[in-house]
This record gives C-alpha cells, sequence and structure tokens, in this order.
C-alpha cells in the first residue's frame, strides 16, 4: 500500500486542481470569452467545449461519444489496475508517475462527460453555465461536454507568397485549445517514453553485465582444466 501513496497523491492533486479550473471556467465564462493571461498574446485563456476527445476533436454523434466514454472507462480501469502492480512490483517509478499522470488526464475529462451534462446549464455565447440548475442539466450521463480552455498560439504570423500552396495563408501555433487534463495526459505520455528508454538502457547494461560474467566464468573454468 505504501507504495502507491505517491501515485494516488498525483492523482488526487491533478484531478483537483482540473475540476477546479474548470468548474470555474464554466460558471464564469461565456463560449468564446478570451482573456490574454499577464497581457501575453501567446498565453490566453479562451472558453470552449469538446464533445470529449483530447486538444478540442470530437467522433460520432451521441453513439459515439457513449462509446468513447465507455473505452475510456474500460481503458482508465485496466491502467489503473498495472499502475497498482508496477508499484506493488516497486517498479520503475518514472514509469507509475508517467502512468498516474495519463490516468488522472483521462479521469478527469470522464469526470466532465459523465457528470458535467447533469449539474450545469448549458454554456453558450449569451449565457453562463449555472451550478445544479433547476429542471436539470443540458444532457444525460455520458454525454457531457468536456471543458477547455488553455491556447498557446506561440506563433501566429502568415506564410510567405513563395510558398506554393499555403502562400499568403495564416499560420498559427499551437492551435489547439486544452484543459490541465489534457496536459497531464501529454506530459505523462512523453513521460513513458523516456521512461521506456531508460528501462531499455538499464536492461542492456544488465545484459552486458550478466553476459561479461559468464565470460568470466567460462575462462575461469577453462583455465581449472587446462591445469
Amino acid at each position: 500500500m505504501k507504495n502507491i501513496k505517491k501515485p494516488l497523491i498525483i492523482i488526487f492533486i491533478i484531478l483537483f486542481v482540473d475540476q477546479l479550473i474548470k468548474i470555474y471556467i464554466k460558471t464564469h465564462f461565456l463560449i468564446g470569452d478570451e482573456i490574454r493571461v499577464f497581457g501575453l498574446d501567446w498565453f490566453r485563456i479562451h472558453f470552449l467545449e469538446n464533445k470529449g476527445m483530447a486538444f478540442g476533436m470530437s467522433w460520432g454523434d451521441k453513439l459515439g461519444k457513449i462509446f468513447l466514454t465507455s473505452a475510456r472507462l474500460i481503458l482508465s480501469v485496466i491502467m489503473f489496475i498495472y499502475m497498482k502492480r508496477l508499484s506493488d512490483r516497486k517498479g520503475n517509478n518514472l514509469t507509475v508517475y508517467s502512468i498516474a499522470l495519463i490516468f488522472a488526464g483521462a479521469v478527469g475529462n470522464i469526470i466532465d462527460s459523465l457528470f458535467y451534462g447533469l449539474i450545469f446549464s448549458e454554456s453558450s455565447i449569451f449565457q453562463v453555465a449555472t451550478f445544479f440548475p433547476q429542471g436539470g442539466g443540458y444532457a444525460p450521463m455520458m454525454l457531457g461536454k468536456v471543458v477547455d480552455m488553455f491556447y498557446f498560439p506561440l506563433i501566429d504570423t502568415v506564410w510567405p507568397d513563395w510558398v506554393p500552396i499555403v502562400g499568403g495563408n495564416s499560420f498559427r501555433f499551437f492551435n489547439a485549445i486544452f484543459n490541465f487534463a489534457d496536459a497531464s495526459i501529454t506530459i505523462g505520455v512523453c513521460l513513458l517514453i523516456i521512461a521506456a528508454f531508460i528501462n531499455e538502457s538499464k536492461a542492456k547494461k544488465e545484459s552486458k553485465k550478466l553476459s561479461s560474467i559468464k565470460h568470466t566464468e567460462t575462462t575461469e573454468q577453462n583455465t581449472v582444466v587446462t591445469e
């Protein structure tokens, strides 16, 4: 149980911060509202909602949304079981923490999909949503929309006219709008890749070490036989 405490703390903190931000945005912003953080052009809070995939993407209609949420629930359970087993076996800490980040991000967006349609009124360009509205929320369970708000248009320029096809068109990077849970998933995936490289490097070193030991033992045995 001790080994799983730190990953659980990470998960709790991420879920708490994620939901705190989303609830504030949902109950204080109109759809499309935007503010520049510290007056910066490249760091903005821009309120949008999506049907459940990361970075504002969507897939299918109601059935697609239900399937996506159900698949996420199943994968999250599998991910948590794997994380706990890995933690119990005292596996690589970086691997365990990266899975905790991915799990927390996935659950953060699942919460939106499962419950936000039940506990909030509809957000629009004219009306801010209310918490636990009279008459119920805007959608049934599993059909809630995911709240997105972070926007980092780091590059906002125009392609030179001499560039084929896109010349003269506007170019903006990074154009996706995302939330704290999406960021947690992205960081977790990056750390998981790094952990995989570290684990592979350690495995190769261990393999070389064992080969060296076996070679030494074989040499010593041959020496004894010769004598």
